[in-house]
């Protein structure tokens, strides 16, 4: 697929798993989509493995945005990017927004056939000045 992928990491299995389902009603099958949470005990988390997977699923040569909802998301995302290293490490953002509605506009763009420079600035946008 040619579009740029979203990857939604979440401590919350549940909103994760929920806010990719708003996105997916939003765009259809126009973006490749991938989610996780939680810290594989049936707890809340993330893992650093999970979102190296998601990152794989939702892959993209236009590139990935990873969207998260707190520091320890966006610490272990940061990490699954150095793990999967170049040359796709150049081609996958964090994004500093919020998860929802960063999510679903970065996906409305992305849907369009926006760069993920694009992609990117418009879930940044959303972010609390």
């Amino acid at each position: 697929m040619s579009n740029v992928g979203i990857v939604i990491v979440s401590h919350s299995p549940l909103v994760a798993e929920g806010t990719a389902d708003m996105v997916r009603q939003m765009v259809g099958d126009e973006v490749p989509l991938a989610w996780c949470g939680g810290n594989g005990h049936g707890g809340l988390g993330t893992s650093v493995e999970a979102i190296m997977g998601a990152i794989e699923k939702a892959w993209s040569e236009a590139g990935v945005a990873i969207l998260v909802d707190l520091g320890g998301a966006e610490t272990n995302s940061e990490m699954a990017v150095e793990m999967i290293g170049e040359p796709r490490a150049q081609k996958i953002v964090v994004c500093n927004a919020p998860i929802v509605e960063g999510a679903v506009m970065a996906a409305t763009e992305a849907s369009g056939g926006a760069s993920l420079k694009e992609v990117v600035a418009t879930a940044h946008e959303l972010s609390p000045s």
